[in-house]
């Protein structure tokens, strides 16, 4: 994938209505993030590592760009409301709220590290 299809696919790009910029500088980006019961995010990438603070927690699952399962939130104990997890950057996917609650979470983006 070319550096053109990769900037294409930023999740500010590729997938604004789930996405809001909360603040952005040179080191950082912030982003909150919602996803509604039932909708699904269009594939987009986070090239970032970030750290992600849980407001409201639903089952979702990921999918890469083939449609492949990467993640299921069902295999896993559920995070609570106020908790901050650690990603690594992450490739091309979906991500679907196959739950019964909004998924909501706040990314602050390292830029650099």
């Amino acid at each position: 994938m070319s550096q053109q299809d990769i900037t294409l696919l930023d999740a500010m790009i590729a997938a604004p209505r789930f996405h809001r910029v909360l603040l952005e500088n040179d080191a950082v980006r912030v982003l909150d993030t919602i996803v509604q019961p039932g909708e699904t995010v269009p594939l987009h990438t986070h090239c970032w590592p970030a750290v992600l603070y849980v407001v409201t927690w639903s089952d979702c699952v990921r999918r890469d760009a083939d449609g492949n399962i990467t993640m299921d939130s069902r295999a896993s104990a559920a995070p609570t409301s106020g908790t901050a997890l650690w990603s690594g950057p992450l490739p091309p996917h979906t991500l679907e709220n196959i739950g019964d609650r909004e998924l909501r979470v706040i990314a602050i983006e390292q830029k650099h590290l």
